[in-house]
């Protein structure tokens, strides 16, 4: 195509492309509203923890670029508890 270099696909553009697949899953009701609590409290969503978890899973996941992400989140953190305590029994309480 003349003119119109941009349109002209390669082997090396079509390497570039992300390509993502819709997955469908088969979990319980309940799994799945406990599961976005847990997620939401994480600051994070279902769908994001999914990801992340077949990624470790997958071996894509970097243990020391993992380590470097915790520290600076760790370093930001304020260690605001907003007033909650440690409580053991409440820890371990079956729920």
């Amino acid at each position: 195509m003349a003119g119109f270099p941009e349109a002209r696909l390669t082997q090396d553009t079509c390497a570039r492309i992300l390509c993502s697949v819709n997955l469908t899953l088969s979990v319980d009701d309940e799994v799945v509203r406990k599961a976005r609590r847990q997620a939401e409290r994480l600051g994070s969503s279902l769908n994001q923890l999914v990801r992340d978890y077949l990624e470790q899973l997958a071996g894509r996941s970097d243990p020391e670029r993992d380590a470097e992400e915790f520290e600076r989140l760790s370093r930001q953190a304020r260690g605001d508890s907003r007033g909650w305590k440690f409580d053991r029994d409440e820890i371990h309480e079956r729920r």
